[in-house]
């Protein structure tokens, strides 16, 4: 049994979904609700006063999203753990869990399992969401089976250009940042992936996310501009 409450800090942009959580959490037994934060970057700002050990975390959010705030918190604070609360982002998932998310949870999740996930990642356990569980298994399955229907590696399909757009989604980066990064259009970023889903064989930016990651190509960016984000 833990000698103290459990500290979590609410991380999220909408004001209403704050207090929400806050009225959900405050009436539990064994979790103190710490502190509030509208995005990364006031996040960041709390977390030594707060001292959290859990820290739910929205997946889109201006200045800072989500998934930059959760490397930020697994370089700086790595004693908190963060659940990212999302409505289902494919993107967000995988480049969350890169950057060292102990798991997501759906926003219209029951409070039971929320209260479970905040005691498991306090405890330094994973934590997934039931659908979110069976879509990363699917994925990877999926990612597998692609990778067996071709012979050749991806470099070798691929232009130098292209393994350098795999290279970014992998990192987590939107077509703005791709471009950005690479000094192209964000139209053409966005081309080029459709080209090399084609060539891959892959479904969505998710698998060619994966592929990359698998590849060895993928390293975490710097986005230029975090508020932004892709469909495609």
């Amino acid at each position: 049994m833990r000698e103290r409450p459990i500290r979590v800090l609410l991380v999220d942009d909408q004001i209403l979904m704050r207090r929400g959580l806050r009225k959900l959490l405050e009436v539990e037994d064994g979790i103190e609700v710490v502190g509030e934060a509208a995005d990364g970057v006031e996040a960041m700002q709390l977390i030594p006063e707060a001292r959290p050990d859990v820290a739910l975390v929205d997946a889109r959010m201006p200045k800072m999203d989500g998934v930059e705030l959760i490397k930020r918190l697994s370089e700086e604070h790595t004693r908190v753990a963060a659940i990212v609360l999302t409505t289902f982002d494919d993107e967000y998932i995988f480049g969350g869990l890169r950057a060292g998310a102990k798991g997501y949870l759906l926003k219209d999740t029951s409070p039971e399992e929320l209260v479970s996930g905040i005691e498991k990642a306090s405890r330094g356990e994973t934590v997934l969401g039931g659908q979110i569980a069976a879509r990363v298994v699917s994925e990877l399955r999926q990612r597998t089976e692609s990778a067996e229907r071709h012979s050749r590696t991806g470099d070798e399909i691929l232009s130098g250009r292209e393994v350098e757009v795999a290279r970014l989604v992998g990192a987590g980066a939107t077509n703005r940042e791709i471009g950005h990064r690479l000094y192209i259009t964000e139209g053409t970023a966005k081309n080029h992936i459709s080209k090399i889903l084609r060539k891959l064989g892959l479904r969505d930016r998710t698998q060619l996310a994966l592929y990359a990651v698998e590849q060895g190509w993928a390293k975490r960016a710097r986005p230029s501009d975090p508020s932004s984000a892709d469909p495609a």
